[in-house]
């Protein structure tokens, strides 16, 4: 049976029938990133024997009950280096720590008791600070359809991981675009949830406020069903998100109506798309106008997320770095900023207010339409070392850019998703951007099922 780029609803509907052991997969998924990790760097970390000992576990239980242990039984999952997993050191992207978590982070725990098999741990920026997965530890991660371009970031090597069949689903995180902006480079479906949504203990909050924790997928049916086992609240969290009426497993089987569509080339802040990625987003307008959507096209309201945004950034990695075993490892571009960090970081609180009277402004938007559709990214896939040899001002110079669809709904705290959109002439992966008012995903699974099914993308992979 040929178990590579099978989507995860499929791979635990075999592993709970007995058709697959969770031996034979997650032995079936080691292979693949033996074979392609070498070169595309998406793992830093490769949990082998345990792995293999949780398949064992897994399979016994299934033959001992005749049950699956939950919706996940023995599917492979891979995580990014900022969540904590048990026995494993939380790197964020750097060399600097010598510890173990001695406990899984919250989503990971719902994973692994849902029947999760946690198969390794995926490469990152350090700290996400950029949307490109390039660092001096952990050099580029190199992108499935072409091995010179990029991955982006900062969820890169959990993209690289999914796109490629190494594994069906893996864990990333959104604090500027780096769930979306990945999914958009790699051909995958990418779930931004609204803040609040899924419990980021034992932190109280990502990037004060900025961030969040959900999948990289290649289906839409699959980050529905892992954003449903991973929604929960504990008393620690900062932000909670509304409830939904319905799991999104249920929603995704509801046509969503005759939605009303603003269609926005222009982003808040930053540079308009390059012809390629219009002619994909005003072609998907055409497909939900013949799906009986009523799409009008016009512009955003302006916004340059500025000291704002950055307030939030730099208070969170100053927050991260402080966690560190080993900070004088940190790579030189990191170690000349973390003086810089500290001090726009204590202007944290201020834009976390900020950002909330915007929101209120910004949303009224949602009044006249039920999603807005732009741009994920500005271009296709670019080639990786962008960052090479340039300090913390040039990196910064090069990442916004890249952000300029995204980066708003992290300071509004909105839900938004990137949804494959078809390819480049060189066969390389487009996307656009779908944003609901806030605590809307229902609605966002549902457009995102219907543009899946009227024009499917995971038929076609990077590697066949």
């Amino acid at each position: 049976m040929n178990l590579r780029y099978l989507s995860v609803t499929e791979q635990a509907r075999l592993v709970a029938a007995g058709q697959v052991s969770a031996r034979e997969l997650t032995q079936h998924c080691l292979d693949v990133i033996q074979r392609y990790n070498p070169d595309m760097k998406a793992f830093i970390n490769v949990l082998v024997d345990e792995a293999l000992s949780r398949a064992d576990e897994l399979d016994a239980e299934l033959s001992r009950t005749g049950q699956p242990v939950g919706p996940l039984h023995g599917v492979p999952i891979a995580v990014k280096d900022e969540y904590a997993v048990r026995g494993v050191r939380t790197g964020y992207g750097t060399n600097c720590t010598r510890h173990p978590a001695p406990d899984d982070c919250e989503v990971v725990r719902r994973l692994r008791a849902a029947g999760a098999i946690i198969i390794g741990v995926t490469a990152m920026p350090e700290f996400g600070q950029w949307p490109l997965t390039e660092s001096a530890t952990h050099g580029y991660t190199r992108n499935p359809w072409n091995r010179e371009c990029s991955v982006a970031g900062s969820s890169g090597g959990t993209a690289a991981a999914v796109a490629s069949g190494m594994v069906a689903a893996g864990l990333g995180g959104d604090g500027g675009g780096s769930i979306r902006l990945p999914s958009a480079w790699c051909g995958l479906f990418g779930l931004k949830p609204q803040r609040g949504r899924h419990s980021l203990a034992p932190d109280t909050n990502l990037w004060h406020g900025l961030g969040v924790v959900g999948p990289l997928t290649r289906t839409v049916a699959d980050s529905a069903l892992l954003n449903d086992i991973m929604a929960s609240h504990l008393p620690s969290d900062l932000y909670q998100a509304e409830p939904w009426a319905e799991p999104l497993t249920t929603a995704i089987t509801r046509d969503p109506g005759q939605l009303r569509v603003l269609l926005a080339e222009n982003p808040a802040s930053g540079p308009k798309p390059d012809p390629l990625t219009s002619a994909a987003l005003h072609a998907m307008g055409k497909l939900l106008e013949d799906a009986g959507y009523h799409v009008e096209i016009g512009n955003l309201p302006k916004y340059a997320p500025g000291l704002a945004m950055i307030g939030q950034m730099a208070g969170g990695v100053s927050d991260e770095i402080k966690k560190l075993d080993l900070p004088e490892r940190l790579e030189a571009r990191t170690w000349h900023a973390r003086r810089l960090y500290n001090l726009l970081g204590k202007t944290a609180p201020g834009a976390e207010r900020k950002g909330e009277a915007l929101a209120k402004q910004f949303n009224t938007v949602f009044g006249q339409y039920d999603i807005l559709l732009t741009p994920t990214i500005p271009t296709p896939p670019i080639p990786v070392g962008r960052l090479n040899g340039v300090g913390i001002l040039g990196a910064i110079t090069a990442s916004l850019p890249l952000t300029a669809y995204t980066a708003i709904w992290n300071v509004l705290g909105n839900p938004a998703a990137a949804v494959p959109a078809g390819f480049t002439p060189d066969g390389l992966p487009l996307s656009v951007q779908i944003v609901s008012a806030p605590h809307n995903e229902p609605l966002l699974i549902q457009v995102a099922a219907q543009i899946e099914k009227a024009m499917p993308w995971d038929n076609r992979h990077p590697l066949d």
